[in-house]
This record gives structure tokens, C-alpha cells and sequence, in this order.
């Protein structure tokens, strides 16, 4: 096995730094990818190598296994997991944003099988160190690449109110961002903004409570009020939809004909982008959908991983160049 990943962690096994990851969509995403022996595939997230224990075995005899990943504590988890696999596996630390540049560096023309899981593994979420949950005080980072300069505090701390505001209203989708940044700027006016939990307050006072209600309901929504600033403010830090439009116009140098593509979203944003780029591609010819509409999970596999919950599965079958 291959791993160009440079400065990693070690474990002394794959239950360390706080395992757990359940791939979602399990048997959905091997029922349209079908991977075949000698195939190759490209795993755009590899995470924590839960879809990548499943798939890289029917690779075998002849196959190969590449694995993307910005996470240098994943990657280094799914190399322990991985490295008695029957087909070769090669792990690569770079955004799939770069999924061509990083085939370019193995000699790899086009894959067989393109597979993104664009949700987040359950230990990113899980370590306060991370910052990505308002459940859990921590730095305000939201980076799930540690080399990435800009972290979620800088934005909430120097964008001015207005940017603040589109920011959310764009990547959130939240109503109420322009009453949300109006009252950031205000505490930060006092003193910055630097934890996660500081932010959460802040933004749940910008809510209005429910009449007669108990404090801790806000306005008329069933999530967390903060739910809507902080998946926004980690689109923006990870750049996430942009990395997603440059994947997504990547795969005609990507897959091979015949080749299959599948991507598991788990909000509207991205949901919308994949479906809009596969419905093109299915027009022009250039591809196949084989999901009229997106596959979730079923009433099973909601209970045991609520993470699955918000998933949707999006696959097509390339047709070649025209």
C-alpha cells in the first residue's frame, strides 16, 4: 500500500483517536457502483474507511483502491484499517477538488468507479478540538484540513456585518442572518468571538422564544438555532461547494466509459449542484443517470445511525465523450 500523506499521527490500532464511523448507505452505494474485480476506483473522502472496507475486497484479484482525503488523522486510520487489503490501496492526502492532479502524481489515467461521501466523519464532529459542533466547547476552527489558514473565527471575527450576513443567508440558508451577524458584531465589539459555544449563545439570541415556552425553545424550529451559522461557516472555511462544482466538472477527465459515479450529499446545497451537473450530463448524452431520484436510507439504518438520516445518494453511468 501506498500512503503519500506526509507528517501523520500513529496509532497502536484503528480504535484510537476516538474511532467510529459508520459508512451510510452501504448497500445502496455497492448496488450502484457494482465494483468489479480488476476494477479501479477512486474514493474521493476515504474518512475514516468505512465504504472503503466494503468495496475494496470485490476489487480482487488485480484491482486498486485510491483514497482522498484533507484529514491527516483519517487517512492515517484508514491505512491501519486498509493495509491488509487484497488489492492495492493508494492514500492520498489532497481535496478532491484535485482528484485529476492527484491521479496525474500515480500514473493513473481515467477509474472505473468514482465514489464522494461529502458528510463528515464522526470523529471530526466529536472532538471539541475541532470545532465543529456547538454541543461541545472548543476552538472556533471548523478546518478539516489542519493547513488550511483561515479558520471559522477569523471569518466571524473580521468579514464586515453585511458579509457576515450573505455568508449565512448563502451557505445556511437562514432567515434570519442579517439580525444573526448584527448581533455578532455587537459581542465582538466587546471582545472577540473565539469559541464555539460563544458563538452558539450569540447566534440563539438573535432568535425569538416561543411565547409561553420554557427558556431554550427558539422561534418555531425544531433544530438548534445555531444548526444554520455553523454548517455555513464551515462550507465557507472548507470551501466545500466549490470543491464539489471543480469535482463534478473534473469527471469527463475522471471516468472511464462504462465507468460509474456516486455521491452522497446531505443538504440542499450540495444535493442541488450534483443533481443539476447529472441531469446535464444525462441530457448531452455523456451519461447515464441511475437514480431518478436520490436513494436514502430506509427506517432500519435511521434508527442505528442517525447520521443517515439527511443522506441522499445520487449515481451515473458514464457514456464516454461526445
Amino acid at each position: 500500500m501506498t500512503d503519500t500523506s506526509d507528517d501523520v499521527p500513529t496509532f497502536d490500532s484503528p480504535t484510537d483517536a476516538t474511532a467510529g464511523h459508520v459508512a451510510v448507505l452501504p448497500a445502496e452505494v455497492l448496488d450502484l457502483l457494482q465494483p468489479r474485480p480488476g476494477q479501479v476506483m477512486l474514493d474521493c473522502t476515504l474518512g475514516r474507511a468505512g465504504h472503503a472496507s466494503l468495496i475494496a475486497p470485490r476489487l480482487e484479484p488485480g484491482g486498486r483502491y485510491i483514497g482522498l482525503d484533507v484529514d491527516p488523522v483519517n487517512l492515517e486510520y484508514a491505512r491501519q484499517v486498509l493495509k491488509s487489503s487484497p488489492v492495492r490501496v493508494d492514500l492520498v492526502k489532497s481535496n478532491f477538488a484535485h482528484a485529476r492532479e492527484a491521479l496525474d502524481a500515480l500514473e493513473i489515467g481515467r477509474v472505473d468507479l468514482v465514489l464522494a461521501d461529502l458528510g463528515f466523519a464522526s470523529n471530526q464532529m466529536a472532538d471539541p478540538a475541532r470545532g465543529f459542533s456547538f454541543n461541545l466547547d472548543g476552538p472556533l476552527d471548523m478546518r478539516l484540513d489542519p493547513e488550511l489558514t483561515q479558520t471559522a473565527a477569523d471569518l466571524v471575527n473580521n468579514l464586515s456585518e453585511r458579509e457576515l450576513a450573505d455568508l449565512i443567508y448563502q451557505y445556511g440558508e437562514e432567515r434570519l442572518s442579517r439580525k444573526i451577524a448584527r448581533k455578532v458584531v455587537e459581542e465582538r465589539d466587546r471582545s472577540p468571538i473565539l469559541t464555539t459555544q460563544a458563538l452558539a449563545q450569540v447566534v440563539r439570541r438573535a432568535y425569538p422564544p416561543l411565547p409561553g415556552k420554557k427558556s431554550g425553545r427558539f422561534g418555531r424550529s425544531r433544530i438548534d438555532p445555531a444548526t444554520r451559522t455553523f454548517m455555513a461557516l464551515r462550507i465557507a472555511v472548507n470551501e466545500e461547494l466549490g470543491a464539489l462544482e471543480r469535482l463534478l466538472g473534473a469527471l469527463p477527465e475522471l471516468v472511464r466509459p462504462g465507468g460509474r459515479v456516486a455521491i452522497i450529499s446531505f443538504h440542499s446545497l450540495e444535493d442541488r449542484l450534483v443533481k443539476h451537473a447529472f441531469a446535464d450530463l444525462d441530457r448531452t448524452g455523456r451519461a447515464r443517470k441511475l437514480t431518478r431520484k436520490p436513494q436514502t436510507a430506509g427506517d432500519a439504518e435511521r434508527d442505528t445511525n442517525p447520521r443517515s438520516r439527511s443522506a441522499k445518494l445520487r449515481g451515473i453511468e458514464w457514456a464516454g465523450d461526445i
